[in-house]
């Protein structure tokens, strides 16, 4: 039985217009969080006033204690004692549970403003509002939020896009962190920025958490995050599986098992977790929202230069050039007439294109090679058993040494300048390495559309292309394009605080890559046990 009566999630964003402490008119700002005994520290951010930390902290909240959250500001002092910049208190009791909140809290004195989200979540026994016991499905309440998400609804009120249901049920098979052979596993659930989590079910492999939550879905081409921890009281709660789910995979109302992953989502982990899931969303909402930019993720890991990563983004981009390289080769043997029949039809093709060409007729040719690609995949999928994707049975002990490459660079008889230069020349082969990543993830995204990888944003590709083409078509040119350029022009006036986008880039921006395909894919249960047993053949 769990001690703490919830789990309070902080994510510490950003502070604006603190005090200056310090003689340049600036301040080295940290941030303390106090609740009931339990106190954290954030890093502290040197010469400025308006820091931004995105750190997360997890303090916990005790039935007999108090339930004031404390957040005091100060300023770092390398000389002196650190000085007191400001502080506010959260009723916690005020808060609602099992939802992420965006607080922006003004400091005392007008000492300036703190960002931060705040869940309480975590909460245990039947009397909670998650819990399963308690849950009772109700058709009328269903039909209600159905209706609100219906094409009805479609003008109303356009960032609340649609509503996340999830059932977490139970684990089996967990890893064993304990040194009894057991663990104390308890499951998070990420949604963007929103962080909802169960209770703890100690010392077992197969626990059984019975929670239910719900989430506001803001873009329908979020990932749903969950992850399984071993909580641990004098340490950091260690990872024990994971997987991420696309929201556009769900299928409503299937209790369905998944193996989990490991922190890379590359191989097995050792466990199954059992969820069942249901989406409802305006597809008129969510199309408007592909077309703007996605929301700020404000934790995310920190971009690290690996070898292995760059050698894979530079076979990425390998491949991407030589798909360009074989267009430009078939093109140049049409022109040389090594094969007279093809190079005949190309040609007489290029003159009836040419002759008849109207700029309608552009956006028609790409949803053409679209609808043929689909054809194409529905002939080849009528041909074809089905079956998962395969596993990569690539030994897990590479990437685990890739994680601690970072750790020991730097001794003490190392001098300053030549770690200076090492971190130069890091920061030099990251940038690479994320270019490359950037340039090859662009044109799998352009590749995925084409493929019908994602099939709601291909339809949804096809319909802009049909009204593009109608557009075209019964509109000149010349006022397309100034209502083009007024719109572009006059935005920042009428909007002051709209962020300036491309709406062609924020619709690849959701188009997975095939790097992120291969995190979203599913593995068959057992397949860990499976693995295992392989290998031991191989070493027998």
């Amino acid at each position: 039985m769990q001690i703490w009566s919830g789990v309070v999630s902080i994510v510490l964003i950003e502070g604006e217009n603190f005090l200056a402490m310090d003689d340049n008119g600036l301040s080295d700002p940290y941030v303390k969080f106090k609740l009931g005994n339990e106190k954290y520290k954030s890093k502290f951010k040197a010469k400025t006033l308006n820091p931004r930390w995105l750190e997360s902290f997890d303090l916990h909240m005790y039935d007999e204690k108090s339930k004031h959250l404390e957040i005091s500001v100060w300023d770092r002092d390398m000389t002196g004692k650190d000085d007191f910049m400001g502080r506010v208190v959260i009723d916690l009791s005020k808060i609602e549970k099992e939802k992420t909140h965006e607080l922006t809290e003004q400091l005392e004195d007008g000492a300036g403003s703190i960002k931060l989200l705040l869940t309480i979540s975590g909460t245990s026994g039947t009397e909670t509002v998650t819990d399963l016991a308690n849950y009772t499905p109700n058709w009328k309440d269903r039909d209600e939020i159905v209706y609100s998400y219906g094409i009805a609804k479609s003008l109303t009120n356009f960032k609340d896009v649609g509503w996340l249901q999830v059932k977490v049920i139970k684990a089996q098979g967990l890893s064993a962190a304990d040194l009894g052979g057991k663990s104390d596993p308890f499951c998070v659930l990420q949604l963007t920025n929103d962080r909802l989590q169960t209770q703890t079910e100690y010392k077992t492999l197969n626990p059984e958490w019975q929670k239910v939550f719900t989430f506001k879905v803001k873009d329908i081409h979020s990932i749903l995050d969950v992850t399984v921890y071993d909580e641990d009281r004098d340490k950091k709660s260690e990872f024990l599986g994971k997987i991420c789910i696309p929201l556009l995979s769900i299928t409503n109302g299937e209790r369905k098992w998944y193996a989990l992953k490991d922190k890379k989502l590359l191989h097995c982990a050792k466990g199954d977790i059992q969820l069942e899931m249901e989406v409802v969303f305006n597809h008129v909402k969510a199309a408007l929202r592909t077309l703007n930019p996605r929301e700020e993720m404000y934790l995310q890991p920190e971009p690290k230069f690996k070898i292995n990563v760059l050698k894979a983004n530079a076979e990425r981009v390998s491949k991407l050039v030589s798909s360009i390289i074989s267009v430009g080769q078939f093109l140049q043997s049409c022109w040389s007439w090594q094969s007279k029949p093809r190079s005949g039809l190309a040609f007489i093709a290029f003159l009836v294109i040419v002759w008849n060409f109207e700029i309608y007729l552009l956006p028609v040719t790409i949803l053409l090679v679209l609808l043929w690609n689909l054809m194409a995949q529905q002939l080849i999928s009528s041909f074809m058993t089905d079956s998962h994707v395969s596993q990569v049975h690539s030994d897990p002990d590479d990437d685990d040494e890739d994680d601690n490459d970072d750790d020991d660079k730097d001794t003490k008889e190392e001098k300053k300048s030549f770690k200076e230069k090492l971190d130069a020349i890091q920061n030099v082969c990251l940038q690479v390495q994320e270019g490359l990543d950037g340039i090859s993830s662009f044109g799998e995204r352009i590749k995925n559309t084409f493929n019908w990888t994602v099939p709601w944003l291909s339809i949804m590709a096809c319909i802009v292309l049909c009204l593009v083409a109608t557009l075209l078509y019964v509109i000149p040119l010349r006022w397309l394009v100034l209502a083009w350029g007024i719109n572009k022009f006059t935005k920042k006036i009428r909007k002051p605080n709209a962020i300036p986008n491309n709406e062609v880039l924020d619709f690849l921006s959701r188009v997975p890559s095939d790097q992120e395909l291969t995190f979203y894919r599913e593995f068959h249960l057992g397949s860990m046990s499976n693995t295992v047993s392989s290998k031991k053949k191989k070493y027998a």
